[in-house]
């Protein structure tokens, strides 16, 4: 019997029964991770799950790279839209990168 590894919830993908995104192992992933760190990473999930994720998104590759596009270009409009620190704010942030 087949497992099921990806559920999407909200119109976002999910390691089954977990709130790890498979955004986040995809990136791993693409960043020259093995499955074996990326479980480290993920403390929650199982070797297994990993790679019954990565199977996925290779299996779905072309449907889940243009969903992570999709994700990005939201992100990126979220902070456009965002609106601007206040100006103190940002001084407060700036003299504390200054004194690190």
């Amino acid at each position: 019997m087949a497992k099921d590894y990806i559920e999407q919830r909200e119109d976002v993908y999910y390691l089954a029964g977990t709130r790890v995104s498979l955004d986040s192992l995809v990136y791993a992933f693409h960043r020259g991770e093995s499955p074996e760190t990326i479980r480290q990473n993920f403390e929650v999930l199982q070797l297994e799950e990993v790679y019954g994720a990565l199977a996925y998104y290779l299996a779905n590759q072309s449907e889940i790279d243009a969903y992570l596009a999709r994700q990005e270009q939201k992100s990126q409009e979220g902070r456009r839209a965002a609106d601007p620190l206040p100006e103190t704010l940002r001084n407060k942030l700036a003299r504390m990168r200054q004194n690190a």
